[in-house]
């Protein structure tokens, strides 16, 4: 036990760029628990006709759950094993995401009425469910930060060329992506509004992220690419 403490300390030490990551957590975690239990007296309700057309299926409370191991997996191989500049990409999507996520939550108060008036409870998934029910009420949930954090971790692992070429790391992290953005509306925990603005929002930011973050040698790599399209419609023309 001791040891494991002295190489957590010493793996602080050397990669001190996690911290920014560590610390921004505490306060976003800070901030999401004091509008939890803000009491809003007014909440714009988020729903649309689609939500009424997707069922409830408690099996899907597998991915939702998986989404807060590929979190914390996902940031910290980029954190051991990946250049600095496409951890610095990664985290600072993450963290533009989560503090648009708090200030939309502030100065737009919203919830749904979306989950079952009753879950039946006799197996695991109908349990966990109802765990999940009863610590994380239906409130400010616009947008989705499990299908934005989604969007922004399968980009990271899909511009890697280290896990790009794992086919079995990229078929799997893509499959996973896609049933964590699903699990959000089949287990009524989102509105199929705030899944589509998960989704816009992280495409959005992380071309931001990428632009801020390029190297050379991808910014290079797009001139050429813009001078061959405007010469393809030159030539067109």
């Amino acid at each position: 036990m001791i040891k494991r403490i002295q190489n957590l300390i010493q793996l602080f030490r050397t990669h001190r760029h996690v911290w920014w990551i560590l610390i921004y957590m505490v306060v976003y975690m800070g901030g999401f628990r004091i509008m939890e239990g803000a009491g809003h007296v007014h909440y714009h309700v988020i729903h649309t006709w689609l939500d009424d057309q997707i069922p409830f299926i408690s099996w899907f409370i597998i991915p939702y759950g998986i989404w807060f191991i590929f979190n914390i997996y996902v940031v910290g191989w980029f954190v051991l094993k990946a250049h600095l500049y496409e951890y610095y990409r990664l985290i600072t999507a993450l963290m533009l995401g989560m503090t648009a996520f708090l200030v939309v939550s502030v100065i737009y108060p919203n919830r749904l009425f979306l989950r079952p008036e009753y879950v039946d409870t006799t197996g695991i998934c109908g349990k966990l469910v109802s765990l999940l029910y009863s610590i994380d009420t239906p409130t400010n949930v616009l947008p989705s930060i499990h299908v934005y954090n989604t969007v922004v971790l399968c980009h990271a692992i899909n511009s890697n060329e280290k896990l790009r070429r794992r086919k079995a790391v990229f078929l799997a992290s893509n499959v996973l992506g896609v049933l964590i953005i699903l699990s959000t509306m089949f287990l009524k925990q989102h509105s199929v509004i705030d899944v589509s603005l998960g989704l816009v929002m992280g495409v959005l930011v992380q071309i931001i992220s990428d632009r801020i973050f390029a190297t050379e040698e991808e910014r290079a790599f797009a001139r050429k690419a813009a001078y061959r399209r405007s010469s393809s419609r030159r030539a067109a023309n």
